[in-house]
């Protein structure tokens, strides 16, 4: 059975959906799936080895050029590419309207969530048919959730997998050497922590013998990259492909960040991590794995840096590599 996965974004989004992939992989091994995500982040889902193909769409700049001729071949061969993949089912794990949207391109049978429990109701109205999932529930576990009702078992919640593997590409630090990602980029100022903050970081992580890195994709980015550096002993990824910033993640022993799809990226690898929550709250779209744990400010009572050594030492702890050892 071919089944193709419809999660277009954002980056956090796509990695709460690979647990139920693996769901669906141990109980119903007769399933081939395909998955149509956004241009930016196919590099993402390709960390997955049994997802093939990935069909890249580009709502987001589509929108933007809506009257252009290529924008017009590009969806052409958009949709040719999907109907030629001949699936005997989409599932659409989103429940927007764009999602459903990309869904029917496929032309086959779209399933997804139902009016109650779609994030944007009118989006049920494109499926054949609707299937019921908690609202108040974590994003992982409503995804899970949906896949167990549409292909049919139970999945086991007790357990949580990713099934993602670090590309063996990018950075790689000198042999015995221990490093810890700060993953201070954000797509909003307000989920930004200070450059103090981080300075501060990066001083406690040299101290317990780990290597501080930064990396940066935008010009306001860099800046923050080259102030947190200004601790000597920090080191700086220049601007790479994703795969590669993902292969340097994956190897560290440690990440903190705030809320940014790498530090999801982080926790699903298994990585230590330390997700660093200002303006948001992290109960339903936290990072959620067995060492991964969220510190979210509240109300005259910002998070600190030592907040968060202190969380990382009892993550590293568990995991039985403490950060002095």
């Amino acid at each position: 059975m071919r089944v193709l996965i419809v999660k277009t974004s954002s980056m956090g989004d796509v990695i709460h959906t690979f647990p139920a992939v693996e769901d669906a992989l141990a109980a119903r091994p007769d399933i081939e799936f395909g998955w149509c995500v956004e241009e930016a982040f196919a590099g993402i889902v390709a960390l997955h080895p049994k997802i093939r193909p990935i069909h890249r769409v580009a709502l987001r700049r589509w929108r933007k050029n809506l009257f252009s001729l290529a924008t017009w071949r590009e969806m052409r061969a958009f949709r040719r590419e999907l109907r030629a993949a001949r699936y005997d089912l989409v599932l659409d794990a989103q429940g927007l309207l764009k999602s459903a949207f990309a869904a029917r391109q496929a032309r086959s049978p779209v399933w997804g969530l139902d009016r109650a429990s779609a994030r944007e109701p009118v989006a049920s109205l494109f499926y054949a048919r609707g299937f019921a999932v908690p609202n108040g529930l974590h994003a992982i576990e409503r995804t899970r959730r949906l896949f167990g009702q549409a292909l049919g078992y139970a999945p086991d919640l007790t357990k949580l997998g990713s099934g993602i593997v670090p590309p063996a590409s990018g950075y790689i630090a000198p042999p015995g050497t221990r490093t810890a990602f700060l993953l201070h980029g954000a797509s909003r100022d307000d989920k930004k922590w200070s450059i103090v903050e981080w300075q501060a970081v990066a001083t406690a992580c040299l101290a317990r013998g780990l290597t501080p890195l930064v990396t940066w994709s935008n010009d306001a980015e860099r800046q923050v990259a080259y102030s947190i550096a200004a601790v000597p002993g920090v080191t700086i990824i220049p601007k790479s492909p994703l795969p590669e910033i993902a292969g340097a993640l994956g190897r560290s022993a440690l990440a903190i960040g705030v809320d940014t799809g790498l530090t999801h990226l982080a926790a699903a690898f298994g990585v230590p991590t330390v997700a660093v929550f200002l303006s948001t709250e992290p109960g339903l779209t936290g990072p959620r794995g067995a060492y991964a744990s969220s510190l979210a400010a509240e109300p005259g009572k910002p998070v600190r840096a030592q907040d968060a050594m202190d969380e990382a030492e009892k993550l590293m702890a568990a995991r039985g590599r403490g950060l002095a050892g």
